[in-house]
């Protein structure tokens, strides 16, 4: 069976969530690599709405496995809360089903904390981040000071670091940033109460991958955001604090590169991003108000209103690259449905310079001027088609021409939120 790594081909929030969980039928482990619960996955299956953001997608199989990889920043909080939201929902979550690396970094209120007082204090030029600690816990990961998982189960070790950690950001919460201060004590005391709830999910997940590789079961490894906004390639500082391409799914999770078999990229039929930063192809206008509004453009983790722009070959062309893609699923056709008009930005110009590949200097590409291709629409409804035939032939047509514009196919299409409405035109997990 093939080992498959999911990830976004854009800034983020195309669909993955609902095409891992489709994938996860033939899949036996979904690991998630990186990222934190800045994260969102909305799945709808057979109408029920299922909201997650640390947990992977594939908890909403019961025969399935999912791991959670140390490349992860966990808020202890935030998943707990995750765990029982979904057993309201009527799925159990034990050791069976979801395994957690002890070398997972650990958020605290503190990273939070530091998080919020930074946005504000840059004011108009802040990041955009969530405020969820990310950054703040992955830079104390990198500056080896980081509390992991696996430390909470050795409580003096923990509580060392604890005390350290402690002061040394309440010295820039109070003295630079003006904020609130932490009392080591009390975190000690939240931290060891939720270690015992966790303690029967703990799991050497490289150990277990490599077990179900020799097996030969097959795993999905699940990203989490975009190409766009990985730390080393996409468009810094307007990036997460993680890399967030396929690479680092081996890094993440303990695996090395020779068992990842297919990289599927995920990306919309058009453009969004959330947060600050360049993007080329925004629209302010009618029909950009009409993928906001159609698209249900609103964040799943902060509800926040994204930017909608048209489809960047540019964009998605950086993403096979620095991906390896070998194909793409495209999701949310049916958002097009209506438009007279169609445009697809093939490449940049600026300064009279005509750019086919994405600058690396993000003053560089908001100074970009997208050059566009039109194609004609349809008025056709598509949402819930299920065959590639019984499209329009003008969505069709605009399909076929972003394949020949990035250069990888379409293995993927969703013409809707649910699971049911999706067209598989190449299972990764058959190819």
């Amino acid at each position: 069976m093939a080992n498959v790594v999911i990830v976004g081909a854009q800034w983020g929030d195309e669909g993955k969530g609902k095409i891992v969980d489709l994938l996860t039928e033939d899949a036996h482990v979904v690991a998630r690599f990186q990222g934190g619960h800045n994260a969102g996955h909305t799945l709808v299956v057979e109408g029920r709405k299922y909201v997650l953001h640390l947990i992977p997608a594939g908890i909403i199989r019961q025969d399935k496995v999912c791991v959670i990889g140390n490349g992860v920043v966990l808020d202890p909080t935030a998943f707990l809360e995750e765990i029982q939201s979904l057993a309201g929902q009527g799925i159990a979550i034990n050791g069976g089903n979801l395994k957690l690396s002890p070398l997972a970094s650990l958020i605290m209120p503190y990273h939070r904390e530091l998080d919020l007082a930074r946005e504000k204090r840059k004011g108009k030029s802040r990041i955009g981040t969530t405020g969820r600690g990310i950054g703040p816990a992955y830079e104390d990961k990198v500056a080896r000071r980081g509390i992991r998982v696996g430390d909470l189960y050795n409580r003096q070790s923990f509580e060392d670091k604890l005390r350290e950690n402690v002061s040394y950001h309440n010295y820039m919460l109070e003295n630079y940033y003006q904020a609130t201060t932490f009392n080591a004590d009390t975190l000690r005391d939240d931290c060891l109460r939720m270690a015992d709830v966790m303690a029967p999910l703990i799991a050497d997940v490289g150990v277990y991958l490599e077990q179900c590789i020799r097996q030969q079961d097959a795993i999905l490894f699940e990203g989490a955001q975009g190409t766009m906004l990985d730390i080393e390639h996409g468009t810094y500082p307007y990036v997460t604090s993680s890399s967030t391409v396929a690479g680092n799914a081996c890094n993440g999770t303990g695996i090395g590169p020779r068992h990842i078999d297919y990289v599927l990229g995920i990306t919309k039929a058009y453009t969004t991003r959330v947060g600050s930063g360049p993007f080329p192809t925004e629209l302010t206008d009618a029909v950009g108000e009409h993928l906001t509004s159609k698209g249900h453009e609103f964040g799943a983790t902060t509800g926040r209103r994204r930017r909608c722009g048209w489809f960047d070959a540019v964009v998605v062309r950086h993403a096979v690259r620095t991906n390896s893609l070998t194909a793409m699923a495209l999701t949310k056709l049916d958002v097009l449905d209506g438009l007279e008009t169609l445009r697809i930005c093939t490449h940049y110009s600026r300064n009279g310079e005509i750019l086919e590949t994405m600058p690396s200097d993000p003053a560089v590409l908001d100074s970009c001027v997208p050059v566009y291709e039109e194609l004609p629409g349809w008025r056709e409804i598509t949402e819930g088609l299920e065959r590639f035939d019984a499209l329009p032939q003008a969505a069709r047509t605009y399909v076929r021409r972003l394949e020949e514009l990035t250069g990888v196919p379409v293995a993927i299409l969703s013409t809707g939120p649910d699971r049911s409405q999706t067209m598989v035109l190449e299972n990764p997990f058959r190819s």
